[in-house]
């Protein structure tokens, strides 16, 4: 039964065609200057009183410890040529920087090949249409979104069905004038936090690709996504803090996933990561929130952040054909256990484990039943509706891969239409 309405709601969902998607236009009503403050987990809120400072109770900050770089590219996965030179780069930071970090920033150490190519004309049709598309496709937050749309963050911007406790005996217990509407405010910041660490993610692993990619014109679609993700966290971070005014610090299963990409030389790997993993289930969750959002910017904002996002997991879909079909079974298996233990954080990003502390709830109670909702369960599942089939596609689809997806019981999307 559960299956079946999945895959009910999911082609209600994803069968949608988008279209321009027009807005509610509303002045902003005048609001008071508002101080920033932030816990000891980083939640951040824009916080008019005392009271509602606290709102953002203290829930214990994880920082994932980044991953070790791993071995360059061997051969045989690289797709350099004579055009093209390669070049060891290590980033390390900066001697003026400060010896540690603000609480507000990260440093990773990564090193990565830096690939030249001397051939500047096109060798791949299918990459350069994707990248003309990206050009005549550009958008600008500033200017294309309503930002005079009055929202009310603590209204039911994403429908309360999809709260992971909602219809359990903790949420009766809410009182539906005070906690409830709280609890939505720290839902739909956790969510839309997230989203913004992800795109910020992107943005940096798009910049290594711009670097290792071993063709000019998967430079060139790799840095006009660049400029995609800038939009993407230039029109997140606005929304959150003018609009929501509160702000999560990432998700301690996001952070070690972008930790892992970001740290990893090897070219493939930050394709696989970024544009078929975390763009992928980014694909899934926008497609939700687009169908299903009652507060119209933030349906637009996602509605333009889906188009741009369907070309990201095209560009890695297209960049990496054919490059598995003669691997060495010892680098094969080195993505099968990737896709694998990377889809299960993925899975457990939105179990929203950082929220019920902060918002006053019992952890554990709130965890559990999140775990048991039907709902999200089926929630967690339809996210994977981009990720199985690009996978198989890319003939990635191995025994080993097959089972991690039949445990996390996302199987049946291994041959639906990944572009729809």
């Amino acid at each position: 039964m559960a299956r079946s309405l999945a895959v009910s709601v999911a082609r209600a969902v994803f069968d949608t065609t988008l279209g321009p998607g027009g807005l509610l236009r509303r002045r902003t009503k005048e609001r008071p200057e508002r101080d920033a403050s932030a816990d000891e987990s980083g939640v951040v809120a824009l916080a008019d009183t005392p009271s509602e400072r606290e709102l953002a109770a203290e829930a214990p900050r994880t920082d994932a410890d980044a991953a070790a770089p791993s071995s360059p590219p061997e051969s045989g996965v690289s797709a350099a040529d004579d055009d093209t030179s390669r070049t060891r780069v290590e980033a390390v930071p900066d001697a003026r920087m400060p010896a540690m970090p603000s609480p507000e920033e990260s440093v990773l150490a990564v090193a990565h090949e830096l690939s030249y190519t001397w051939k500047y004309g096109s060798t791949r049709p299918d990459l350069h249409t994707l990248y003309e598309k990206s050009k005549d496709l550009m958008w600008n937050a500033r200017t294309r979104l309503a930002w005079d749309t009055d929202v009310d963050p603590q209204a039911e911007i994403v429908s309360d069905a999809f709260n992971p406790i909602y219809g359990t005996d903790i949420w009766r217990r809410l009182d539906k004038k005070r906690e409830v509407p709280r609890l939505r405010q720290h839902l739909a910041s956790y969510m839309i936090s997230n989203f913004l660490h992800g795109e910020q993610g992107a943005l940096l692993a798009t910049s290594q690709i711009v670097a290792t990619a071993p063709t000019a014109d998967a430079k060139l679609y790799a840095a006009a996504q660049v400029f995609d993700e800038a939009r993407h966290v230039e029109a997140y971070d606005r929304y959150l803090n003018e609009k929501i005014e509160l702000v999560y610090p990432p998700s301690p299963y996001l952070k070690s996933l972008l930790d892992t990409v970001l740290t990893d030389s090897r070219w493939d790997m930050k394709y696989l990561g970024m544009q078929i993993l975390v763009e992928g289930v980014a694909l899934g969750a926008f497609g939700l929130i687009h169908n299903t959002a009652k507060e119209p910017l933030i349906k637009e904002i996602t509605h333009l952040i889906m188009q741009d996002e369907a070309r990201h997991v095209a560009f890695g879909v297209l960049s990496l054909k054919g490059v598995y079909d003669h691997m060495p079974e010892s680098e094969l298996r080195d993505r099968e256990d990737f896709i694998i233990e990377s889809s299960k954080q993925l899975r457990d990003r939105f179990l929203a484990q950082e929220v019920w502390e902060a918002a006053g709830l019992p952890k554990k109670e709130c965890e559990e039943a999140a775990e048991r909702s039907e709902m999200m369960q089926m929630f967690r599942r339809l996210l994977f509706s981009k990720i199985v089939p690009n996978v198989k596609r890319l003939g990635l689809m191995t025994p080993r891969v097959r089972r991690g997806f039949e445990e996390l019981d996302v199987i049946e999307y291994e041959d639906w239409d990944a572009s729809a």
